[in-house]
């Protein structure tokens, strides 16, 4: 079924939100009626054949035999995250932060909340391995006899990110940090797609694979502290000092507050120390009160790319390039942040912005200081204090997401490499989970080498278990999602995914052919019949990514012993067709069965010039 630009948006927003737990409503085409016979319908702008195989034409008496057996409904793309099958992505590293290859399957435990758990699947994820599957998704494409400049399609398989805290950036880290991100943008595969946001909101960069684009946005990055002046005020309170005085009652930060206020407010007269008592009260409240502002603003705008992100289809990272925040009292913030990656399947690799870094004693050179000399002593140990608490955000978020944390290194061009790029080798291990109660809790998970070596293991540290679903139509929906939303192919059913085109005066139709083998599902006996439903979900994707348009169809099979001997031969054969403008698109199919719960995922690839 097909679905304008409007309906396509508002579709890929409530995907979003469903993603990573945000309420969201939105207007849906209520399920076509069943349509009976081998031919359904076909939906508006598009056209919708099923047949038992592409044999010779039948008899009236066997299409009516087929019309009895068959029947298929269109519904919108209702695309909902294969529950039963948890994958971890592993990336092991030596000393020298090189990956380390060859590592089998016997080589790697993994635990689920501290139980040894099996690995179902095992895959070695290569530069060679993923251009295999870039050409195997290309080869679906039939032959049209027309030719184009680039006959190789690029698929994209990882989704970057590249997150700017611009609000925190100094101009001199500012400086620093594009031209290393500019060297790294030079390097990203022709199967990433990055995209660029800064934590003000001011630069947005989509999804792109245009590196001339990427590096225009890139020059937007400058630093735009939301609540800072860029006076010394007095007294002059720190972010960090409000915070020990107010959230943690420091009696010594405040008296170094007083202190100051004394010193430059009356002179140094002590008889007005109860005065400056009031005056750096209220200086304590603006300072917090600031600094929350703008950390709340960090982490809103963080979950607005997340949710952009997560509704991508294939590994998702986001890069987050900061000097670093205080975190005060918002511990519930950054463990929502942690929380909101965890659920829609995105790691955050961390970048500090500060390079090789020495504590600065004398704060912004830009500004004057406040400084007096009864109280220089100790505002030098709370600046060295805050500049080393500053990391912690960045370490705790990938930390909690299983992302790497890279600091304390001028090699920001190294950095960004290890943080954006994918690694030589990684590992994607599969398991069902045992007894797996489904209550929707967070389940921890790690990842180790049975010969114990000492390597650096980096993988998810944990995934959220599905809540019980009673109804089996939302469970099927659910399983479906995920599959949709993954690059990953399934192989429980025999698919076979083709894709054409026919150019039309104003646009083209894209046509996918999909054929599943029959004899591998598992049917239900009833009434001496064959019965099962298969749902067949396709979406299609630009070459960027974004959700272009889709459709779901449910056949119900009801197939005699005679049908079900002669499909079980030739299959089953599912044409769709949709209506796009000329470009790449990448084609993501899955099959479902609604009686075994087996399910068959491919890629595929077309261009149309």
């Amino acid at each position: 079924m097909k679905f304008g630009n409007q309906r396509g948006r508002g579709l890929l927003w409530a995907l979003l939100a469903i993603s990573i737990g945000v309420p969201a409503c939105y207007g849906q085409t209520p399920d076509s009626p069943p349509t009976t016979g081998s031919q359904a319908a076909p939906a508006t702008g598009a056209t919708d054949k099923t047949q038992a195989s592409p044999s010779p034409a039948q008899s009236p008496e066997k299409n009516s035999e087929n019309k009895q057996e068959v029947s298929m409904q269109d519904t919108g793309p209702t695309f909902k995250v294969r529950v039963n099958l948890v994958q971890v992505r592993v990336v092991v590293r030596d000393s020298q932060d090189k990956p380390v290859e060859n590592l089998k399957r016997e080589d790697f435990l993994l635990y689920d909340q501290g139980k040894l758990q099996g690995i179902s699947t095992f895959n070695v994820e290569t530069p060679s391995s993923r251009r295999a599957r870039a050409e195997a998704a290309a080869k679906t494409q039939a032959d049209t006899g027309e030719k184009t400049d680039d006959a190789k399609i690029s698929l994209p398989e990882r989704f970057v990110a590249m997150v700017f805290d611009d609000a925190h950036l100094t101009m001199e880290y500012s400086t620093f940090v594009r031209v290393s991100a500019g060297k790294f943008l030079d390097s990203i595969s022709p199967s990433d797609r990055v995209a660029l946001y800064t934590t003000s909101g001011q630069v947005k960069q989509e999804f792109t694979s245009d590196k001339d684009a990427l590096k225009r946005a890139l020059l937007g990055v400058i630093p735009r502290a939301l609540m800072d002046s860029g006076r010394t005020e007095c007294p002059d309170v720190t972010y960090y000092m409000a915070d020990l005085i107010e959230n943690k009652s420091d009696t010594q930060a405040m008296g170094v507050v007083v202190e100051e206020t004394v010193q430059c407010q009356f002179n140094g007269d002590e008889s007005k120390a109860a005065q400056a008592q009031g005056i750096a009260q209220g200086a304590v409240l603006r300072a917090l009160n600031a600094g929350d502002i703008e950390n709340n603003y960090t982490y809103r705008h963080l979950e607005d790319i997340m949710r952009r992100l997560a509704g991508m289809p294939g590994e998702r990272v986001l890069l987050f390039a900061s000097p670093g925040f205080q975190l005060s009292n918002l511990y519930l913030d950054e463990m929502g942040i942690i929380d909101r990656a965890n659920r829609a399947n995105i790691v955050i690799n961390t970048l500090d912005a500060r390079g090789l870094y020495t504590p600065d004693l004398m704060g912004d050179i830009s500004r004057r200081s406040g400084d007096t000399f009864k109280t220089a002593g100790y505002k030098d140990l709370y600046r060295v204090s805050a500049q080393s608490a500053a990391a912690y955000v960045l370490r705790d978020f990938a930390a909690g997401t299983g992302g790497t944390y890279f600091g304390n290194s001028n090699d920001l061009v190294g950095g960004f490499k290890l943080a954006g790029m994918a690694p030589e080798t990684s590992y994607v291990l599969g398991f069902s989970p045992q007894n797996q109660k489904m209550d929707g809790r967070y389940h921890t998970i790690k990842v180790s080498l049975a010969n114990k070596q000492k390597f650096s293991i980096q993988a998810r540290r944990g995934y959220y278990a599905p809540k019980k679903v009673d109804d089996p139509q939302e469970l099927a929906k659910a399983e479906i999602q995920e599959a949709v939303f993954s690059q990953e192919e399934i192989g429980d059913l025999p698919l076979e995914l083709q894709t054409q085109y026919f150019k039309t005066d104003r646009a083209a139709k894209l046509s996918v052919v999909s054929h599943v083998g029959v004899k591998s599902i598992h049917f239900r006996k009833a009434d001496g019949r064959n019965v099962d439903n298969l749902t067949l979900a396709t979406a299609i994707f630009d070459e960027n990514g974004n959700f272009v348009t889709g459709g779901e169809k449910i056949l119900e099979m009801k197939l005699l012993d005679t049908t079900y001997e002669r499909m079980s031969h030739t299959g089953l054969t599912v044409k769709s067709s949709f209506e796009v403008k000329p470009g790449r698109y990448l084609v993501r199919q899955v099959v479902r069965d609604s009686e075994g719960a087996q399910m068959a995922a491919r890629n595929g690839a077309v261009e149309i010039p």
